[in-house]
Formats: C-alpha cells, structure tokens, sequence
C-alpha cells in the first residue's frame, strides 16, 4: 500500500498477495457452535390449524411453550499455524448469510479462504434470523414480519445497475457498465439472500457480543447493516476488539455520544465502492460514517478510508467481496491487519 494524500487514507498498490495452493492452507480444526441467546416463553397464543403432510388433514398445534431465542451460529476454520496474531470474525449484511465471505457467486474463492491465507483463523457468523441462526414466531413474538428483497431492488439497491436497469430477462438487464460484480452470476447470488428481520438488531448484538467474549482478542469484519454493530461492538469491549474493517457500513456512531478515549488504540479500516450517487441514502451513510473516521482521527485515534474509485477500482458495487477484483481487495485488508494489528 502507498501512503495517500489525504491523512488516513490510503492508496492501493498495483500488485498484491497471490492466495497460494490449497495445499498452504494447514487446518488444525474447523466447526461450528452457536452464542448468546435467552430463553423465553410464549403462553397466550391461541392453537391452530397447521399444514401435516400433502393429501392430509391439517393438524392443531399449541405454539405454547419454551423456546430459546437471539442466537448467533459461528462456523470457525482454524490453522495450524497462524501466522496473523488474532482471529477475524466476519459479519454479514442485511438479509444476507455468512456464506457472502465463503465463495464467489461465480466461484471464486471468497474472503474467508483469503483471510486464512493471510493466516488468520477465521470466525463466519451468521446473524440472529439468517442463514443457520433461527428466528422467532411472528407474530406472537417478533415484533414484524419479515422483508423479501425482490431481484430489482436487490440489482439496485446493490449497486450492480442504475434505477430502471432491470428487467426479469437477464439479457435485457443493463448493469453500470464499469460494473465489477460478476453479473452473469447475479440470479446465483440472489439464492443466498434471506428474509430480513429489522426488528433483530438489539439480539444480534447480544449475539455478536456474546461472541466477542467467547473468541477473545479479535479482529472484527463487518460488511453493510452489520457494521453499527461492529463499532458498538469494538466500544463497547476495546480490551477484546483490536481491529475493525468495515465495507461499506450503515452509518457510525453519532461522535457525541462516544467516548473516544475506549477507541483511540483500536485501529478502524473503512472502505467504499462506486456509484453511491445512485440512491441518496447511500451518500447519507457515506457522510455519517465519514463524520465518525474524522473524529476518532481528531481524537488521537487511528482511522484509514479507502474509496476504491480513488484508487483506480472503478465500479465497484455493495457486494464488494463478490467483485471480480475481490482478491485485490481481500490483499488490501490482509496487508493493512498485518501493519495495523499486533496481538
């Protein structure tokens, strides 16, 4: 990485960490457990009829009872020989799993194979309500129903085309034309969304807390809705949290309400892709978390952003690790935790 003009910003070198042979690749030990969570009990909901099997009566059910709810899931991948000092806990977004660090769309290798060559143990979580983490009854306890993005406002909202770009037909589909997202791929990466809770955020941050005191010292990866609760994550337990890189994150804390003195030795790794004109409240959320780098900077604290447009990754979309240049960016975090994190 080149140093860049603007304090705490940096610029992208050409070049970058090759990802070795598999073979380079030692594992001592890969699983999976889940954190957090509570128990509750639901007892005034009323029986009914439920679906049993094709050709048969349904059946009466009494959703009555003991349930535990708020866990996150954890698939964890550890090395035999790390050579990174501390684990990566990667967080996915909004309506998405942990399987958005795990491959390309188009099969590529994703960042979770890229962190562990780096030489990292590498932590994917998903969120409470996605992926292989549960949710709850609605509506006897959620307080929503979930959300189902559509294709459109997926392909828009993403930053793969422009609003009225499109179409059910994927050969009538007019993408940005920079765009670096693999867009023949783009109907197999809507398989891997899921319903979004909005109403999830407080126990998904238990969750990740909860995770965060089991690992211990870590490093924090965090992609779009998750990143809020990275930041509240890294203030709320600086002695556990010892990095945070966020792409492309729903907005930061408000700097009034930090105590930046928890935060001034935990390095922060902001970065953004392209076209975030394209809808206002991307520009609203690029602002807000650009208010917070440059006051934890004004603190004393340590904050490097990266627009990938700036250095010379033009059309980059939200889905920034699914991108046809996502091994360049996946070198990028990997040389910036090596010079930025010790244990």
């Amino acid at each position: 990485m080149l140093a860049g003009s603007v304090p705490g910003v940096v610029a992208v070198a050409a070049g970058g960490w090759a990802l070795p042979d598999n073979d380079g690749i030692r594992v001592r030990e890969m699983g999976s457990y889940y954190v957090g969570g509570k128990s509750i009990t639901l007892d005034d909901a009323e029986s009914r009829d439920a679906f049993a099997a094709q050709g048969q009566p349904p059946v009466q059910v009494n959703p009555n009872g003991d349930f535990e709810t708020g866990q996150v899931y954890v698939q964890y991948v550890r090395l035999a020989r790390p050579r990174g000092s501390l684990p990566v806990l990667m967080w996915h977004g909004g309506g998405l799993t942990g399987a958005s660090f795990e491959t390309t769309p188009d099969g590529r290798p994703g960042w979770q194979q890229h962190l562990l060559a780096g030489g990292h143990d590498v932590y994917v979580a998903d969120g409470f309500g996605g992926g292989r983490a549960p949710w709850q009854r609605y509506p006897e306890i959620s307080q929503s129903e979930p959300l189902f993005r559509t294709k459109q406002e997926l392909w828009e909202l993403f930053r793969i085309g422009p609003p009225g770009s499109y179409a059910t037909d994927p050969a009538k589909r007019r993408p940005y034309p920079d765009t670096l997202f693999p867009v023949a791929a783009f109907d197999e990466f809507v398989k891997q969304v899921v319903p979004r809770f909005r109403t999830y955020d407080q126990s998904t941050q238990a969750g990740y807390d909860a995770l965060v005191a089991k690992v211990g010292p870590n490093v924090i990866l965090t992609h779009s809705a998750a990143g809020p609760l990275g930041f509240a994550a890294t203030i709320a337990a600086p002695g556990h949290v010892r990095a945070h890189v966020a792409i492309e994150p729903s907005g930061a804390p408000d700097p009034s309400t930090v105590d930046f003195s928890r935060l001034r030795r935990i390095p922060h790794l902001v970065i953004w892709g392209d076209h975030l004109d394209a809808d206002g409240s991307w520009a609203e959320l690029y602002t807000s978390t650009r208010r917070f780098h440059d006051a934890l900077r004004k603190a004393g604290g340590r904050s490097t952003w990266i627009d990938l447009p700036a250095e010379g990754y033009r059309g980059s979309s939200h889905m920034i690790m699914m991108d046809r240049n996502s091994d360049k960016v996946a070198a990028l975090i990997n040389s910036w935790l090596e010079e930025n994190v010790k244990g």
